[in-house]
């Protein structure tokens, strides 16, 4: 049976507030880079029915991680810092199915920021 979306992204954009113990997602500006790729993908000609669906998450629990983004059926979990990451990960895993694999992350716990 055919998916309703090929390729589902799913951006935290939790905001525990500043005095919260841990980190949130949406203090790395997360809900700003969620817009980006809304706006990129249509920009594509990639959203749609049959095609790709950004949405908006909760909390994914990878806050220290973060932000995070998930991008399903594959289950392909990433870490950004800015637009060229969220472009990057469109380019080679939403149009060509390559994961990213500098800004991936791997089921153990990943702290830190991708490099450049």
């Amino acid at each position: 049976m055919p998916q309703y979306f090929q390729r589902h992204l799913f951006f935290c954009t939790n905001d525990r507030g500043a005095d919260a113990e841990r980190p949130s997602c949406n203090q790395c500006g997360s809900a700003a880079l969620r817009e980006y790729a809304k706006d990129r993908v249509k920009k594509l000609g990639l959203a749609g029915q049959g095609q790709v669906r950004i949405n908006t998450s909760g909390c994914l629990d990878r806050c220290e991680s973060g932000p995070v983004c998930v991008v399903y059926p594959e289950g392909t979990w990433y870490t950004y810092i800015d637009e060229e990451d969220v472009d990057e990960i469109i380019a080679s895993h939403i149009i060509n199915g390559k994961p990213v694999e500098r800004l991936r992350l791997h089921h153990e716990l990943h702290i830190g920021k991708p490099e450049k």
